[in-house]
């Protein structure tokens, strides 16, 4: 699944230069979670991660890959510290 939601959005994510790090279909509680973890070679900004995420939900929802209901999770891969100089 991984490799066909790759597929599916990694040339839109190019434009905003972005790609997918990881992917994880994950249950918690009664709730299924698909999350996509963003990456870059820069610091994300939310506004990058809403974007994305308007790019990502129509073509997943179209592609119909997942058969059950799921919450989708589009979130930023964490940099580590930012050091200001």
């Amino acid at each position: 699944m991984e490799e066909k939601i790759r597929n599916l959005v990694g040339d839109k994510l190019a434009k905003l230069d972005l790609w997918i790090d990881e992917v994880k279909l994950e249950k918690e509680d009664s709730n299924l979670f698909l999350r996509i973890a963003l990456d870059s070679k820069n610091i994300i900004p939310l506004n990058k991660v809403v974007m994305a995420t308007r790019i990502i939900n129509p073509l997943l929802d179209k592609a119909d890959l997942i058969n059950e209901e799921y919450i989708l999770d589009v979130y930023a891969k964490e940099k580590g510290d930012v050091i200001n100089e």
